[in-house]
Parts: structure tokens; C-alpha cells; sequence
């Protein structure tokens, strides 16, 4: 993997770090955006703060930025709008373009292509106000994964154990977002699999209490378990990660990301998403298995920043 060492940062200009933003993970996105902020000013990028519910994007040529990491999450900053702009202001920018945030943001349009390409997903229906949800659990069984389609940061999403409960659990998604899908619940292994440029890095495995890796207790508690080495045996790590490289290409996502897995106990794996603006908080997995092999925090910032680009 080709690195920016620090001699080389002010070769990298100006930069703006996009954080803030309006979507429902703008709490978490600040998070990310200073981490991101404070690393890149440690290893001596002229780097600035840019939240764009502040400030407009149109700003950005008018003060001279040369390029942008993007650290927002969500709708309005990781779906392919952000990316847009800066692509017709002819600002470089971190991860993927267009084309490849706007599906991945799409969790249902993103599983028709996985399985159009091969990629194992679990089974899913698309929720409307008209479905009916005795066929939903009769197809999927209990229990089963209620989520907005367009959200991140597990919000608006729900595990259904008992069939009064999954209405309610649809109108809480359906609030956050018209297109909602119901997924077979996978229990097993909870896995995310990085990617930087052209390589997979190691996979994290996540042990959360009573398997609740929730909003909560992905950014704001300590009792998650993060293993980096996984676990896993080696051929079996290397098949996920090779697979991993392929979920990531088959929807044109470039620079970094990170595909979220489940690994049930006969160790068949489904990919569930993939993040093109994954988190960079002080509880993200990224950077978990960038320190696996060796990669520091604002170096691993310093590499995905050196990665940006225009994705016409």
C-alpha cells in the first residue's frame, strides 16, 4: 500500500474536512470529522474544519481548498450529493463517487446487485404501508431485522421477535425513511472488512453485549468487544476478504470503505452493507484493523486523504 509520509503533507494543499452535515448521524459525524481534523493537522496537512449545514459547498473554491476528505455520514453527505458538488466544482475528493455512494447508501438496491454479482446477502422483502406482514414472517422467519433502507449508524433499526411487534417496528423505519426492508436475522459472528485503496485488511470481529451492537453501544459505552485479529481460521478470513474486495468493486466504490458481515456457525458468511464514509471515532473499526497491521490513526487519515480524487 503506497503511504503519504509527513515530508509530503503540504503536497497535499488545502484541505477541507466535510463533517456536521444535516442527515440524523451528524453527532457522529463531528465525532469523526475532528478525529480526522486533529490527525491530519498532527502529521502537518493544512487541514480545516468545514461543516456544510454552516457553511455552503459552493464556499469551498472561494477559499481556495485543493481537496476534501469527506467525514460525513449519511443521507445529504455519504449518498453520492456531496459528491456531485465537488465533482462540478473540480475539488478532489476521499472515497467513492457518485454512482457507487448513492447505492451503497441504498441497502436494497445495493443487495440486487450483490446478488445479481454472486455476493451472498440475507433474504430480505421490501416493506410498504400495503405489505402483509404474516407473509413477511412466514418467508423469513422470526427472528427478523427491521431498517430503514437509507440510514446508517444502526438507526431506525429493529430486531422483531414476535410477530405483534413488527408493524411498529416498520412505522418507526417507515418515519425515517419511505423505503424499508425486512431481513432474515443471521445469527452468528458480527464481522466488518476494511478496504483502502486496493487492499483488504484485516477483519474485526465484534462481540457486543447480548449481541446489541446498537447506536448506543457502537459510540457511547466501552462494553463492546472489538477482536482484531478475528479469530477465524486463516483460509476462511482470506476468502471474506477476497469477497470483500469484489462486494466493494462491483458497486464502483473506490479509495476506502467497509462491508459489514455475518458468519453463522456453519460458516457461511452474508455481506449486509457497505459503508463508503465508514466512522472514524475513537470507537470505529476502521481504525481498528488499520492498527492490526501497523497503520496509526493519522497516518491511516494521512493514506485515505492521499487516495483522494475526481471519480468521473
Amino acid at each position: 500500500m503506497n503511504s503519504v509520509v509527513d515530508k509530503d503533507a503540504k503536497k497535499l494543499g488545502k484541505v477541507a474536512v466535510l463533517m456536521g452535515g444535516n442527515s440524523a448521524e451528524r453527532k457522529i459525524s463531528l465525532l469523526s470529522g475532528n478525529g480526522v481534523l486533529a490527525a491530519l493537522l498532527e502529521k502537518g496537512v493544512d487541514a480545516h474544519a468545514f461543516d456544510p449545514s454552516e457553511q455552503s459547498l459552493f464556499d469551498l473554491p472561494t477559499q481556495n481548498f485543493d481537496r476534501v476528505f469527506i467525514a460525513l455520514h449519511g443521507r445529504f453527505g455519504e449518498d453520492g450529493t456531496v459528491q456531485g458538488v465537488l465533482e462540478a466544482l473540480n475539488i478532489p475528493y476521499t472515497g467513492s463517487g457518485v454512482m457507487a455512494s448513492a447505492l451503497a447508501m441504498d441497502k436494497w438496491r445495493t443487495k440486487l446487485i450483490w446478488q445479481a454479482a454472486g455476493i451472498p446477502t440475507p433474504k430480505y422483502v421490501v416493506l410498504t404501508p400495503e405489505t402483509d406482514f404474516n407473509r413477511v414472517i412466514s418467508e423469513l422467519g422470526l427472528p427478523l431485522i427491521v431498517k430503514p433502507a437509507h440510514e446508517g449508524s444502526s438507526i431506525g433499526v429493529t430486531k422483531v421477535s414476535l410477530p405483534h411487534e413488527l408493524a411498529a417496528a416498520f412505522q418507526l423505519a417507515f418515519t425515517l425513511d419511505p423505503s424499508v426492508i425486512a431481513e432474515e436475522f443471521i445469527v452468528g459472528s458480527e464481522l466488518t472488512a476494511t478496504v483502502v485503496g486496493d487492499d483488504a485488511l484485516p477483519l474485526v470481529r465484534i462481540e457486543a453485549p447480548e449481541g446489541k451492537y446498537d447506536y448506543e453501544n457502537k459510540y457511547f459505552t466501552d462494553d463492546v468487544k472489538y477482536h482484531c485479529p478475528s479469530g477465524l481460521p486463516a483460509a476462511l478470513e482470506d476468502e471474506i476478504k477476497r469477497v470483500s474486495l469484489q462486494a466493494f468493486h462491483v458497486l464502483g466504490a473506490t479509495g476506502w470503505g467497509r462491508a459489514d458481515v455475518m458468519l453463522d456457525a456453519y460458516g457461511r458468511y452474508s455481506f449486509l452493507e457497505l459503508n463508503t464514509s465508514p466512522g472514524m471515532t475513537s470507537h470505529s473499526l476502521v481504525p481498528i484493523a488499520a492498527r492490526a497491521v501497523g497503520i496509526s490513526y493519522p497516518e491511516l487519515c494521512v493514506r485515505i486523504l492521499g487516495l483522494a480524487r475526481l471519480n468521473r
